[in-house]
């Protein structure tokens, strides 16, 4: 019996000693005040799926700003009457970058395939943070979420994805100000996704931060700021994709 004592109190601390040694630090949470300073760099055309989830895609502007002080890209676009924040950290912008560099050599070897909704998240998840809300007055909701990069095959045509999952927003006033969001895919073409990925870049943003950089600190008229309209798609998307 004494044996058998002893080797219990040996197994406990083996597996409190193991535990201790495969702990893992958490990752620093992202957050981005979206009142600080920022530089206007561009304006990007992506792809969303039409409202009520009919076929088909819509073709809207989003805009493109870099926040100097939290080192964070934010695209701003508006998707079912709600207008987004979405914000990429310096990880994340680099494995947007390496996730697109290995679909375009996906895309070449013709070894892209069509494998439902799992394709989303081919090339990896990524933390992000998002604010959104539906009108200028309502409540600024804001959590942190992932991003699965992938691709999804839409009118035989493989598109670069981002695929912003879900999340919630937890008031720490009151539930009633709770705040849910749907998951939005942003599709985009090799071209537009390239685009993307040199305003991505660190030397680019670097540059754009310059003295000379003209900083904001107000906000877009969200609700006057332009929408997923009925525009055609370029006839490059259309390209079809043959294995």
């Amino acid at each position: 019996m004494k044996f058998i004592h002893k080797l219990l109190i040996v197994l406990a601390f083996c597996s409190v000693f193991s535990a201790c040694a495969t702990q893992r630090v958490p990752k620093k949470e992202f957050i981005v005040d979206l009142d600080a300073p920022r530089v206007a760099i561009a304006e990007i055309e992506v792809q969303f799926e039409k409202l009520l989830a009919v076929a088909g895609l819509n073709k809207s502007k989003v805009a493109v700003f870099y926040y100097p002080t939290e080192d964070a890209v934010c695209l701003q676009y508006k998707y079912e009457l709600f207008t987004y924040y979405q914000f990429w950290s310096s990880e994340g912008r680099d494995a947007f970058v390496n996730a697109l560099s290995q679909y375009i050599e996906d895309y070449n070897e013709r070894i892209l395939a069509r494998n439902g909704r799992k394709t989303l998240k081919n090339y990896g998840i990524e933390q992000g943070y998002i604010i959104w809300q539906l009108h200028r007055f309502a409540i600024k909701a804001k959590a942190n979420t992932n991003y699965e990069l992938g691709y999804f095959f839409k009118e035989r045509f493989p598109y670069f994805t981002v695929n912003q999952r879900e999340t919630l927003y937890i008031d720490p006033i009151g539930s009633d100000n709770n705040r849910d969001t749907q998951a939005v895919t942003m599709y985009f073409t090799r071209a537009q996704a390239i685009e993307l990925a040199t305003y991505f870049d660190q030397d680019y943003l670097s540059e754009h931060t310059s003295p000379d950089a003209v900083f904001e600190s107000d906000n877009i008229d969200i609700d006057n700021y332009s929408e997923p309209g009925n525009e055609p798609i370029n006839e490059p998307v259309k390209e079809s994709y043959n294995r």
